[in-house]
């Protein structure tokens, strides 16, 4: 069960690509579109990054940034980041830390072969650090067009 709407967002400080670091604290003030995706440079998670990455500017003009989290270390963000030309950060979670926090990391099941992972989760995270929305089991397909209905509707204006 993904974490409950009008709750705190859990913060944290973590590295990213680019020999970057993101903390939580850095969106107050701004709509934050944060979400998780299990692996670099997979279809479904090229697909969905690279959506985001075509709806920066109607995202963007809701007053919003996008953050991706994945467990994949830094030198892969790079790589990923650089190969579609991905405008957001991409957080490294190693450890499992955030996606536990967030409650996306799951047990999953491939081939009848059971394993731990990410979950492909999307929150909308207010000005204030307060979940208002949040996709579980997302789909990729029409994902990013209904994460910017959704910002509209909560109304995520500059």
């Amino acid at each position: 069960m993904a974490l409950a709407e009008k709750s705190k967002a859990p913060t944290f400080t973590a590295s990213t690509d680019g020999d970057g670091v993101f903390s939580l604290k850095q969106a107050k003030g701004h709509w934050l579109v944060l979400y998780f995706y299990p692996k670099d440079d997979t279809s479904g998670c090229t697909a969905q990054a690279c959506d985001f990455r075509d709806s920066m500017a109607r995202i963007t003009s809701a007053g919003a940034m996008v953050v991706g989290v994945s467990p994949d270390g830094v030198k892969s963000h790079n790589k990923f980041k650089t190969k579609y030309d991905l405008p957001f950060a991409l957080v490294s979670d190693e450890d499992h830390t955030i996606c536990e926090a967030y409650d996306t990391w799951k047990e999953k099941s491939m081939y009848g072969r059971k394993y731990m992972g990410v979950e492909r989760t999307t929150y909308i995270i207010d000005p204030k650090g307060v979940i208002r929305k949040t996709f579980e089991k997302v789909s990729v397909k029409g994902h990013v067009d209904a994460v910017i209905a959704e910002l509209a509707q909560l109304g995520a204006t500059v």
